[in-house]
């Protein structure tokens, strides 16, 4: 039997935080408010590969947090589908989560981008700490 405190450190705990990480999303798509996805680690950081570019743009969590209220609010009512998820666990303080990012508006879609997210358990709770965004 696990004891009560690695039961936060499970790979079915995680996948419960994530599904929660996942609903916030949805409704800052909605309503353009992000406070509940800003859960970045203050050494944050975000590298995204465009089709466009062989050069890859690295933001740190100020700029990305930026970016991505700019972003929400230009695509205000747009909905993005987590498909093909899958958890993967380093160690009880750290998961990987890999997924393919669809951003969709009126049945048109408008990006899609492989997705990988570095979580840790940090001072009680989880925070992402880097992520890579892939243009497909």
């Amino acid at each position: 039997m696990k004891s009560k405190g690695n039961l936060l450190h499970t790979v079915e705990y995680f996948t419960k935080i994530h599904d929660e990480f996942l609903k916030e999303w949805d409704l800052a798509m909605l309503t353009g408010d992000t406070s509940k996805v800003e859960i970045m680690s203050d050494n944050y950081f975000v590298t995204f590969f465009n089709k466009k570019d062989d050069k890859p743009s690295t933001l740190n969590r100020e700029e990305a947090i930026d970016g991505m209220r700019q972003s929400v609010n230009a695509l205000l009512g747009a909905k993005k589908r987590f498909e093909n998820r899958v958890i993967r666990m380093r160690n009880l303080e750290s998961f990987v989560v890999f997924y393919e990012l669809i951003i969709e508006k009126e049945s048109k879609e408008l990006a899609r981008f492989f997705t990988i997210e570095n979580w840790e358990y940090i001072d009680k709770k989880w925070e992402i700490v880097r992520e890579l965004e892939e243009h497909i």
